[in-house]
């Protein structure tokens, strides 16, 4: 007869054996993902828990094995180089038949630069795999007051150049979680600068602005204050870029801003 003790017992048993199971699965990884300088990684040899070793790849791209003694596994996929430390093995003569396993405990020897109008621009590693370009930026500070919306990532994919630009706010706002693509090892992702617009005259907060999206004239009087109690908005004028003269002495104030608008608010007749 089964008692509710030993019920109970028997439950923490199962729950114990489950968590050691859990913790000896490997972690899932990419098969075609190969090792780098850098990389941490933990052998493991079945049925050779002496064998078991946790190192990281050299920048010559080795490991010290035990009984093997130094071996490459740069530039390998994780299964080739499990099958190299298995052939090693048995070829001298230390395990008749080595089952390898290799889990990745973390990538370091494949980065990625984010640069341009970040909060904290430098070259960072690719920590774990499937890391995508929001959260590369995200790594990097996010982007700046006076980033633009747009990022533009170069690298390489299947040995061809690639370039590729991300509206990372459209991602969220318009549910383009398709071009939030996943990273690769040397990618290069520039936020470039904002587009900007100018105020100055008789306004209450004359400057530089950021373009917000879809912004029209309008609001980027409100972004400067407004007119002065000397000014009018009646008297705008707006120097658009590559014509170097006021291209309409009183522009329609809901007429989208153009990157390097200039507006100049005058000072009232009355």
């Amino acid at each position: 007869m089964i008692t509710w003790t030993n019920h109970r017992l028997f439950l923490v048993i199962l729950l114990i054996m489950g968590t050691s199971f859990a913790k000896a699965q490997p972690h899932h990884q990419q098969p075609d993902y190969k090792l780098g300088p850098g990389d941490n990684i933990k052998v493991l040899v079945f049925q050779n828990p002496d064998l078991t070793l946790e190192t990281r790849v050299s920048e010559q791209g080795t490991i010290t094995f035990p009984l093997i003694g130094a071996i490459k596994v740069s530039d390998m996929p994780v299964a080739g180089a499990e099958q190299v430390i298995a052939n090693a093995l048995r070829d001298g003569g230390f395990i008749k038949q080595p089952h390898v396993n290799i889990v990745l405990v973390t990538i370091r020897g494949n980065s990625v630069s984010v640069l341009g109008s970040v909060n904290k621009p430098g070259r960072f590693p690719l920590e774990t795999i499937n890391v995508r370009v929001s959260e590369m930026i995200a790594v990097a500070g996010g982007i700046a007051p006076t980033g633009a919306d747009v990022a533009i990532v170069t690298g390489t994919r299947e040995a061809k150049p690639f370039r590729r630009e991300v509206d990372i706010a459209g991602v969220f706002l318009e549910s383009r979680s398709q071009d939030d693509f996943v990273m690769a090892p040397g990618d290069v992702i520039y936020v470039q600068r904002a587009p900007m617009f100018y105020i100055y005259g008789e306004v209450q907060k004359p400057g530089a602005y950021r373009i917000e999206r879809g912004m029209t004239i309008r609001q980027a009087l409100a972004q400067g204050g407004g007119p002065t109690v000397r000014g009018t908005e009646r008297r705008l004028a707006l120097y658009r870029r590559g014509t170097g003269r006021a291209v309409d002495a009183q522009p329609d104030l809901s007429e989208p801003v153009q990157p390097e608008d200039i507006f100049y608010v005058r000072e009232s007749l009355f």
